[in-house]
């Protein structure tokens, strides 16, 4: 049985994966964080994916996938058909550059940079760039509640900005069982939570957008063996909500398959 660990902290320690079935890693996780409810997956589908992305952002609309790839001189911004991952729009950014979270608001797509303080913002329906932000901290993850953009740092903080100039309005830290929790990365967010992929875990944890409380967590504990992994570095990282049809997709870097979940009782 294989172990990976993640520091709370300074003081918790909690296990995340397990190998085997859900069963036995929801059992793990829930002798360790009692308190709050653990859900596992199902798998519902699976669709081709680039195993040559380095998955940094994803999300679904209007029947396309958008997803936003990392490293220097590979980073991308791409939107593709679900069924066959067909590309139908690229963008590539500057060799410069280190792509991360993308999201939409409105007829806009957002991207983020890892450490150049740079935020792109595009026209969606051509990729023509618009116009550029400044982001005063590394840039990871991103969603949108509606009203303002929510931004991970791979710190345990989470902010909210001000979708027209990329200002600061408010921030919040995510915590579990009392304790920060470090590396949050990927979001999304669905149905009032903000839903977030721990890097380097096989957890995405539902945080309360007000308190940062994570209220429960989802263990995807074993997915990656269901598919081909393209390097060391093809850990889980990329979550997108369809709406309309309810369906939730998760994928991961240098993975070659994207897969339709749902969650089951925990």
């Amino acid at each position: 049985m294989r172990l990976k660990v993640i520091l709370l902290g300074c003081l918790l320690s909690l296990p995340v994966f397990f190998q085997g079935n859900s069963a036995q890693g929801n059992a793990a996780a829930a002798a360790v964080s009692p308190t709050i409810p653990v859900y596992g997956i199902k798998v519902v589908n699976q669709y081709p994916h680039d195993i040559g992305f380095f998955t940094q952002g994803l999300f679904y609309h209007d029947g396309y996938l958008y997803e936003g790839t990392g490293k220097r001189g590979l980073s991308t911004l791409s939107k593709r058909s679900l069924e066959r991952s067909e590309v139908v729009m690229s963008h590539k950014l500057s060799n410069s550059y280190f792509g991360e979270g993308i999201e939409l608001v409105e007829d806009r797509i957002y991207q983020l940079t890892w450490q150049s303080h740079m935020v792109f913002v595009y026209n969606r329906d051509n990729f023509e760039p618009l116009t550029t932000h400044y982001n005063a901290t590394e840039g990871w993850g991103l969603a949108y509640d509606g009203a303002h953009l929510i931004l991970s740092d791979g710190s345990a903080t989470i902010q909210f900005m001000d979708p027209e100039n990329f200002s600061p309005q408010r921030k919040i830290t995510v915590t579990l069982n009392g304790s920060p929790v470090p590396n949050i990365n990927e979001l999304e967010y669905i149905d009032g939570e903000i839903w977030a992929n721990v890097w380097q875990t096989d957890f995405i944890l539902r945080i309360d957008p007000e308190t940062g409380v994570t209220n429960s967590y989802i263990d995807l504990s074993g997915l990656s063996e269901y598919t081909q992994l393209g390097s060391n570095e093809a850990v889980l990282n990329g979550i997108a909500w369809d709406e309309d049809q309810q369906r939730l997709f998760v994928t991961g870097k240098h993975w070659a398959h994207l897969f339709e979940i749902e969650l089951s009782t925990p």
